[in-house]
């Protein structure tokens, strides 16, 4: 394999992040939103199955004594 030397690297590396789209900025916020929605939606879905779980369990224990 051939060696790259520094110099040559940041070349590269130069004209590879000249090929990308970068997002605008709007579309940056929109999708961080999106994220924030998301991650609380998942969230209280979670909270819900586990009180709903919690519920059962202490229900079941209750029995045995």
């Amino acid at each position: 394999m051939a060696k790259t030397s520094p110099v040559e690297f940041m070349r590269q590396v130069r004209a590879e992040t000249a090929k990308v789209a970068w997002p605008t900025r709007r579309e940056t916020v929109m999708t961080a939103v999106m994220v924030v929605i998301m991650t609380t939606l998942l969230a209280l879905f979670f909270l819900g199955v586990d009180t709903i779980f919690d519920s059962i369990v202490k229900f079941l224990l209750s029995l045995a004594q």
